[in-house]
């Protein structure tokens, strides 16, 4: 109750800031303390709070890669940001969560333009109320949400690391996760059910997926602890934001109650606030591992802060992209007939 009223007051946190608090306000001071030439890379870009991301980040000098399924949708967000700043550098590339194969083409390209990576925000994010599966015939919003962004972590994670080492600016790796992730229990997070789309339910699947990217969040950080590495990861909550993500669970809740809870909705600019600040303030630096909320540190539930847990989803994860991986490249020399026979 005491964290509700909190929020509904905007009450700043330790940090200064809290649930009122925006994007631009949360980086209006940063930008005296941000080394030059950083390099931003945003999932999800082109709408709602990965494309507010993308504008403020951009208005502070940050050059802005913005990966997104629509281009189209993508080149209006950058005419806007230039527009407002025209000394913003943003670059555009093509990327589907949902297809490994279209995630590490975008890596390819990506690593082909050899530019330092110095903060990935793992923002895009789908909900479906229907099953569906993807082109690699898994759950689509599991797939989405989180194993489309593992695979785009692992491959670009060396880079961050070397970056870091070479410019001697540490790196920043946020995933965008969501307070529902609270309601999966131990015994409702079952890796193969949720890939096979077992007792399909879209609510449970989506606060299923963000539970693993605060998992995620946390095993990282702890191998690259051990590795030493200048690279922090930590998981954020953007508040319940007016976004399509919304509008998508609209249909669950009637109109008379979704018109009261709409008024405790935060703009897209407050719900930009807390990747924002993760990303740029000195406040954050060194911080890894963690679960932010109106931008500030905050506690997850106990099930996303189980280290085992943790390890556990990453090597099921990690196996499940290898054999992938290895299947793809033994169908590469297999004749089309032999290959059709497999599927």
């Amino acid at each position: 109750m005491k964290a509700t009223l909190k929020y509904l007051a905007g009450i700043a946190g330790p940090s200064g800031f809290g649930s009122s608090s925006t994007a631009e306000q949360v980086t209006q001071n940063s930008s005296q303390f941000l080394p030059s030439h950083l390099t931003a890379l945003i999932t999800g870009g082109s709408s709602g709070i990965g494309a507010e991301t993308a504008r403020v980040l951009a208005k502070r000098g940050v050059r802005v890669v913005i990966g997104a399924r629509d281009l189209k949708k993508a080149s209006e967000v950058r005419e806007n940001i230039q527009r407002e700043s025209p000394k913003a550098e943003v670059i555009l590339l093509e990327i589907d969560l949902s297809s490994f194969c279209s995630v590490q083409r975008f890596c390819t390209e990506f690593l082909a333009l050899d530019l330092p990576l110095n903060i990935l925000i793992n923002n895009a994010g789908i909900f479906s109320q229907d099953l569906e599966f993807s082109e690699d015939k898994i759950e689509m919003t599991f797939t989405t949400n989180y194993l489309g962004h593992f695979l785009l972590t692992e491959i670009l994670l060396d880079n961050m690391i070397e970056t870091a080492e070479k410019t001697n600016i540490q790196g920043r790796i946020i995933n965008v996760s969501s307070v529902i992730h609270s309601w999966v229990k131990r015994d409702g997070f079952c890796f193969t059910d949720i890939l096979n789309g077992k007792n399909y339910n879209g609510t449970r699947t989506y606060a299923q997926s963000k539970l693993a990217n605060i998992l995620h969040a946390k095993e990282i950080a702890r191998q690259l602890k051990v590795r030493n590495a200048r690279v922090t990861i930590n998981a954020v909550h953007p508040g319940i934001v007016k976004t399509g993500i919304i509008r998508d669970h609209k249909g669950l809740i009637i109109g008379s109650l979704f018109f009261i809870a709409s008024k405790l909705f935060k703009s897209t600019s407050q719900g930009a606030s807390t990747t924002c600040y993760v990303a740029l303030s000195p406040k954050t630096e060194g911080v890894s591992g963690k679960y932010f909320t109106d931008c500030n540190e905050s506690k997850c539930s106990g099930l996303a802060n189980d280290e085992f847990e943790a390890q556990k989803l990453w090597n099921n994860t990690h196996a499940l992209h290898q054999k992938r991986l290895h299947q793809a490249q033994f169908e590469e020399f297999l004749p089309l007939k032999f290959v059709d026979s497999l599927v």
